[in-house]
């Protein structure tokens, strides 16, 4: 038995040490690849990490980085628009290609660049690392292809001769063409820029003195050139201030847009993304002539306000149905106009409607005068409003209760379609129970979809306003965790909440 342990004893311990070096050597391995400044790919995008970021820097000319969290939802929905983007950028051969770096797992990147949020894509040039720029396209897989496009070659096509400038500007519906005498000059420069940011306009610059001649100009100006409304648009740019880029991508924003718009599914989103202070909408029925006809004086009016108010025509049998509910109506009321303050949604409506040139043009001034009240939207007060433990408000009757001077009443402005709202219902419901005996403390609601109020602006679901008793008319917004014993802390705490202990 000893001569039997003698001899397994070494072979058993041999065993032991040889799953030892193996494991030992695995381990080397996987640290061997981590600190490998190899460069793998996912999908044509560049797997990227500390120990090969700067190879990666150095090897391309321009790199469009998106610094993600596995378990970020945002960062899932980008992913295959990301790895499409790269693709087509890898089989055209352009400079540019795109990494992706997981921002959790290499925390030193992310604190070098200052990642707080996913994703976040920054732009690399020329292997900098110390001033990378910020993404600011679309984040689908064309809106990232265009935005690269325009940083790898030039943003805006040089057009020497008056031939190649009219096939260039009859190529498309709408293009800008910048003109200046001096293409190094700090204006030229400024245009290039905008042109990098605005990839969905096309853009083409010139210097040529008959080029000058040829479109009427005398001095540096960018023009826009349109197949609808007016054929040439004119951007002086001035002498003294130079061009600001800010309120050149404004004007070409602007004016890129048709005098009246349709509203439609793919006229949508350059609506609302066209920053523009006011909507003039002319609700129609577009099967009926005779309503159709109404948009002349709605057209003539509007070349006096571009730039200030949009006008829209919304045709309430087509897509424009989707939006009558928003202004209280039915497809019956058109035809019909309203004007509406995009910054806090007010709605202004005629006494009795006019589609006159003369009267839109009076109506639209009264307003941006301040002459003309809002219409505020108000649903009819329920007959058990004040029954149950949660009182029900509309704007009819808001005021009376939200400040009665003998009150603390706490209301909760939401949106029946809201799961936000949904989730605190039950939470609401059981702080208006708890509350229901207590002569001084009101536990309210309002549909903010049903209901306006003149000086409170609604901007998210749920939002919680608290208005204490007595003299003012003050409103504390609450902020904080949404279940019960949290509210009831900021009631008994006279609408805030107590300071908890260290």
């Amino acid at each position: 038995l000893v001569l039997s342990l003698a001899w397994l004893g070494p072979a058993l311990g041999g065993e032991d040490e040889d799953e030892e070096v193996i494991e030992e050597e695995e381990k080397e391995k996987k640290e061997d690849e981590v600190l490998s400044d190899e460069i793998k790919e996912e999908d044509n995008v560049l797997v990227l990490h500390e120990h090969n970021f700067a190879r990666a820097l150095s090897e391309h000319q321009l790199l469009l980085v998106e610094f993600y969290a596995p378990w970020c939802g945002h960062c899932r929905q980008l992913a295959p628009a990301f790895a499409q983007a790269a693709t087509e950028l890898r089989n055209e051969s352009s400079p540019a290609r795109l990494g992706k770096v997981d921002a959790t797992a290499q925390t030193a990147l992310a604190t070098e660049f200052g990642i707080t949020s996913y994703p976040t894509l920054k732009l690399f040039r020329d292997g900098n690392r110390t001033h990378p720029l910020e993404y600011t396209g679309r984040m689908d897989s064309r809106g990232i292809v265009l935005w690269m496009q325009r940083r790898a070659g030039p943003s805006a096509t040089l057009l020497q001769d008056t031939d190649t400038t009219a096939a260039f500007i009859n190529s498309r519906d709408l293009v800008a063409i910048g003109f200046f005498k001096d293409l190094k000059a700090e204006a030229a420069q400024a245009f290039f820029e905008v042109a990098a940011e605005m990839v969905d306009l096309t853009f083409g610059v010139a210097e040529a003195a008959e080029l000058f001649q040829a479109y009427g100009l005398s001095a540096d100006t960018v023009c826009l050139f349109k197949k609808f409304d007016e054929r040439q648009t004119n951007f002086p740019v001035d002498p003294a201030r130079g061009l600001d880029t800010a309120e050149l991508t404004r004007l070409l924003r602007v004016h890129s847009l048709q005098l009246v718009m349709e509203f439609t599914n793919e006229t949508s989103n350059q609506i609302f993304s066209a920053k523009i202070p006011h909507h003039m909408l002319l609700f129609l029925n577009k099967s009926s002539p005779e309503q159709l006809s109404l948009q002349d004086g709605f057209r003539a009016a509007a070349s006096g306000f571009r730039g200030e108010v949009l006008f829209v025509v919304v045709d309430v049998t087509s897509h424009g149905a989707d939006v009558l509910p928003f202004f209280g109506m039915t497809a019956a009321d058109a035809p019909t106009l309203r004007l509406v303050r995009m910054k806090n949604n007010r709605k202004y409506q005629m006494e009795q409607d006019n589609f006159s040139e003369s009267a839109i043009r009076t109506f639209i001034q009264a307003v941006l005068d301040g002459k003309v009240k809002p219409r505020l939207l108000s649903a009819e007060p329920p007959e058990d409003w004040d029954t149950r433990p949660v009182k029900v408000l509309v704007g009819k009757t808001f005021e009376q209760v939200a400040f009665d001077e003998t009150k603390n009443v706490f209301v909760k402005f939401y949106a029946p379609w809201c799961p936000h709202c949904q989730a605190m219902e039950a939470a609401w419901e059981e702080l208006a129970e708890r509350y229901k005996d207590r002569e001084d403390i009101v536990i309210a609601e309002m549909d903010s979809t049903a209901n306006e109020l003149e000086n409170i602006t609604i901007h998210g679901y749920p939002t919680l306003h608290y208005f204490p008793a007595g003299p003012g008319r003050k409103m504390v917004e609450y902020k904080s965790t949404r279940d019960v014993e949290t509210f009831s802390k900021f009631l008994e705490n006279g609408g805030t909440l107590p300071e908890e202990p260290p």
